[in-house]
């Protein structure tokens, strides 16, 4: 099943996200992730049955083939932060950067699969897997930095917004995280436009990904 060869790749990406979170606090002076054993690509310390599981294979089937999920949050005290407004905007940003990177990763890959499937056409089916696999790792990244650029409380884009708005703002819309979850669940699952807006971007980069690609093969 397609699905139990790109859940992996979900899998692992979540991961190396929340990883990049924890690795960038730590570098900001904040050691609680890092206590917690959170600094590892260790699946188990950072999967989410509901949000890591559950959702994915929902979505899968419900939207036509989408997949989409989350980890287990990273415990951060920005208190800790040598710098709190600084530190907490590049620890929120840290796991899109990263997100950006394994899709850039991901396209290389697809390269080398190319070029491997040419020089082993033995192994063509093979390959031919590895490079559909890849192609999934640039697109689930892509969806995982902009879905999390959203500045929707709890995602990493409502850290950052949150150091622009007026002081007197900051609390109520903090607090709004705590319905976030719900609010998110809410657009996936009901409704279609959410994504529609969501996957212009990503089919954006995904062309110039793939336009990329061609010019090596």
């Amino acid at each position: 099943m397609l699905l139990l060869s790109i859940l992996p790749v979900l899998i692992f990406s979540i991961v190396v996200h929340e990883v990049a979170h924890a690795w960038v606090a730590l570098r900001e002076g904040d050691d609680t992730a890092h206590a917690l054993g959170r600094i590892t690509l260790n699946p188990i310390s950072h999967l989410d049955p509901f949000g890591s599981v559950l959702v994915p294979m929902a979505l899968y089937f419900m939207a036509g083939g989408l997949i989409f999920g989350w980890a287990k949050p990273v415990p951060i005290d920005p208190r800790k932060f040598r710098d709190f407004r600084g530190g907490d905007i590049r620890v929120s940003l840290a796991g899109i950067v990263s997100n950006l990177m394994l899709a850039v990763l991901f396209t290389f890959s697809v390269i080398v699969f190319i070029k491997l499937q040419g020089v082993f056409p033995s192994g063509e089916s093979t390959f031919g897997f590895l490079i559909r696999t890849a192609r999934f790792g640039v697109f689930i990244n892509l969806i995982l930095a902009f879905f999390n650029l959203i500045p929707i409380p709890p995602l990493d884009g409502s850290h950052v917004l949150c150091h622009f708005l007026p002081r007197g703002w900051r609390a109520t819309y903090q607090q709004a995280g705590r319905y976030g979850i719900l609010v998110l669940m809410a657009l996936v699952f009901l409704y279609p436009g959410f994504f529609n807006a969501l996957l212009g971007p990503v089919n954006y980069l995904m062309a110039l990904s793939d336009g990329f690609v061609d010019l090596w093969i």
